[in-house]
């Protein structure tokens, strides 16, 4: 807050210093006195020599105030990735909960097949999506597989057998 009032008094010091200048030039002696020579050039001096006074007054002041403006902004970035964490850690927790709850799902789906009667389950089976079927058959042990693939259409076995197949097989890196 400091450096902000600091900068205000200086640059309206630095105005009040142009006026009183810019008075004592046009007020500093009759014209009548003077050729416009004369005076154009002790006015370029006078101008030259005041911007050379305040250039490094306003150099300053316009550092300042970029400083003043790079630190707002980086308060800014630093509120929203705070926000952002927030929201990261948030989604991180959701995350852990949902494969957990999966998992255990995915443990208790298992259980009832396995314990299933072979054609029972290869009905449900027949009836369920492609790809979780054959996930459910591939986490089976591999004889209570073969009966329950055993007992479904040939070209719905053949399918589900394809799926666990290319989901077996290790992907080519090419």
């Amino acid at each position: 807050m400091n450096k902000v009032l600091s900068a205000a008094l200086l640059s309206q010091t630095i105005l009040s210093v142009i006026a009183a200048g810019a008075i004592a030039l046009f007020t500093a002696a009759p014209a009548s006195t003077q050729s416009t020579g004369d005076l154009a050039g002790r006015t370029s001096d006078e101008v030259e020599r005041f911007c050379g006074n305040i250039i490094d007054a306003a150099r300053d002041r316009r550092y300042s105030l970029q400083a003043a403006e790079l630190a707002k902004l980086q308060q800014d970035v630093d509120a929203r990735i705070r926000v952002l964490e927030e929201k990261r850690a948030e989604y991180e927790e959701w995350l852990s909960r949902r494969e957990a709850f999966m998992k255990n799902a995915e443990e208790s789906v298992v259980q009832i097949y396995r314990k299933m009667k072979p054609d029972a389950a290869a009905s449900q089976l027949s009836e369920l999506r492609a790809e979780i079927a054959a996930s459910i058959l591939m986490k089976l042990d591999a004889r209570v597989s073969s009966v329950i693939l055993n007992e479904m259409e040939t070209k719905a076995a053949a399918a589900l057998t394809s799926i666990m197949v290319s989901a077996a097989r290790p992907k080519d890196p090419t």
